[in-house]
């Protein structure tokens, strides 16, 4: 929180300049077998796409778009994280060996 004045105002965060503020939250989290093409459209030219990918992938989400990609999307990037640490732990293992 910043103090303006006097005045105690909450900053702004990503979500705040999200291109889904304010559009159907249904949409993003659309049936199973359902298309996802529009939310993801929404998602395209987002200035906060990456922000809104990065704090899905800190927090787990399992359901909905988020940052313009699917929980499958996500689940593979975790995973490529993931096969990435385990290499540069590897690789720092084998260097201080």
């Amino acid at each position: 929180m910043a103090i303006h004045s006097g005045i105690e105002t909450e900053e702004k965060g990503w979500q705040d300049y999200a291109n889904c503020l304010g559009v159907d939250p249904d949409l993003f989290f659309p049936e199973r077998g359902a298309s996802t093409r529009e939310a993801k459209e929404v998602c395209r030219g987002c200035v906060v796409r990456d922000d809104c990918l990065e704090y899905a992938l800190q927090n787990g989400e399992k359901f909905g778009i988020w940052g313009g990609m699917s929980e499958r999307e996500r689940r593979r990037i975790r995973r490529q994280r993931a096969l990435a640490r385990a290499a540069a732990a590897a690789q720092a293992g084998s260097v201080t060996a």
